[in-house]
């Protein structure tokens, strides 16, 4: 009898021993496997949907033969329940990228992240545009007029009092949160410009500085003429002098605009028609950055009334008809 027992705790104690080495064994076979690559060899999108349990994402990795063993993926979150509380959302997964740093990712709801370049120089309609067209997520055709009355203003004119910059999302995400920034950013640097004018500024609002910088945007080609092309348009106001610019003819053209300024458009008296109105247009006609609203406030100290395009994106600079002639006959008419 003794020798039977003596037998059977034996037997129970190899057992013990082999049952504990197979769980050392699974343990670092877990651990080793959390430590491992996904199977990627370019970027990859994951999208989570509400609901979607930790389960239904093991079946759904191992159907894109994104991971291998998958029981060792079930065995993780056991030891680390914290792991399978994954968040809904889209997410990115890189080359290179471990299981354990994509549970992390997900669990801390750390999505893809998209961008949008809002740019210079262009209206609210080319903006519409590009943000209509975004991947993954939601626009509004009267999100500017929208954010516009949310921040007390009705007038319903949303041309140039949003600011070109690079802006991000993620999936689902609403894009008025994107014009909010914009509009915001474009308050604090109109207000800030407005605050270093120069004081002999021939403006009399920070509206009015706007639409002047989106007009020196529109003119602009080389970045260093800015503060130039800002003087001859303040030289022309304080003369009484019309701006004659040509991109406020085109603004003022809309559709009928075709690559030209038609000899019609000239002369036709329209709000935007610089050569036909005095003073500034009543609106912007853009969209202007930082540098071309500092421009508007700060101009150049020269006494130029004239400015041509070399067709090279810079300008010659006059300070009279007669020289401005002659570079209009050098660079435009090749005389």
């Amino acid at each position: 009898m003794k020798k039977i027992l003596i037998s059977l705790l034996g037997l129970f104690f190899t057992l013990s021993l082999l049952a504990g080495g197979a769980g050392i064994w699974v343990y670092q076979s877990v651990m080793d496997y959390s430590q491992s690559p996904l199977n990627l060899t370019q970027s990859e999108d994951l999208q989570l949907h509400r609901g979607t349990s930790f389960n239904q994402l093991v079946t759904d990795l191992e159907t894109k033969a994104l991971i291998k063993d998958a029981w060792k993926l079930k065995v993780l979150v056991r030891i680390d329940p914290q792991l399978a509380k994954i968040r809904s959302g889209y997410y990115e997964l890189n080359p290179g990228e471990t299981v354990n740093q994509l549970l992390l990712k997900l669990t801390q709801g750390k999505e893809k992240i998209f961008s949008v370049t809002l740019v210079e120089g262009q209206s609210i309609k080319e903006w519409s545009a590009i943000l209509q067209a975004l991947p993954h997520s939601q626009f509004d055709p009267q999100v500017f007029n929208q954010v516009l009355a949310e921040n007390g203003d009705d007038s319903a004119l949303p041309e140039g009092k949003f600011f070109p910059d690079t802006y991000h999302y993620v999936a689902g995400e609403n894009i008025r949160s994107i014009v909010q920034q914009s509009y915001l950013k474009m308050q604090q640097q109109l207000n800030a410009a407005w605050e270093s004018r120069d004081e002999d500024l021939p403006l009399k609002t920070p509206y009015e500085l706007l639409i002047m910088a989106s007009i020196i945007e529109k003119e602009t080609g080389k970045a260093s003429e800015r503060p130039w092309i800002s003087a001859v348009f303040a030289n022309r106001l304080n003369k009484g002098m019309r701006l004659q610019t040509d991109p406020t003819v085109i603004y003022g053209m809309g559709e009928s605009y075709q690559g030209n300024i038609t000899r019609k458009a000239l002369r036709e008296h329209t709000p935007f028609n610089t050569y036909r109105i005095n003073g500034l247009t009543p609106t912007p006609i853009a969209a202007p950055s930082g540098a071309s609203l500092l421009a508007a406030a700060q101009p150049a100290d020269v006494n130029y009334l004239y400015f041509v395009s070399k067709n090279d994106g810079s300008h010659v600079f006059s300070r009279t008809l007669t020289e401005h002639n002659r570079a209009v006959n050098k660079y435009q008419r090749n005389r």
